[in-house]
């Protein structure tokens, strides 16, 4: 179903990220569980040549942290929100995002 995936509008709405995909289907994803879902280095953990994987140490989010100040679509794959603390790095390909939209936060 990922297959051809690409998204037609986006929009910020109070806590919520809304996308239009092609073929006409919808998702409502809080913010929470994008910022919470961000698969950067830091936050998510990066494996070496060896298996061991090194993440950076865990902050405790605020509020304020919830915030999107803007998002960018980078190619035809993914989006990278700007988060309002300056967090962004996430790159959340289009596949990530249709898993968060359905099965919520994974951490």
């Amino acid at each position: 179903m990922t297959k051809n995936l690409s998204i037609n509008y986006i929009e910020i709405v109070n806590e919520y990220l809304l996308i239009a995909w092609n073929g006409g289907e919808e998702s409502m994803i809080l913010l929470k569980a994008l910022r919470d879902n961000c698969p950067c280095a830091h936050c998510s953990g990066e494996v070496d040549a060896l298996g061991n994987i090194y993440i950076g140490p865990h902050k405790q989010l605020k509020d304020e942290n919830y915030i999107l100040r803007s998002i960018d679509q980078v190619g035809h794959y993914a989006l990278k929100p700007i988060w309002q603390d300056g967090h962004n790095n996430g790159l959340y390909t289009y596949k990530l995002l249709k898993h968060i939209a359905n099965f919520g936060a994974e951490k």
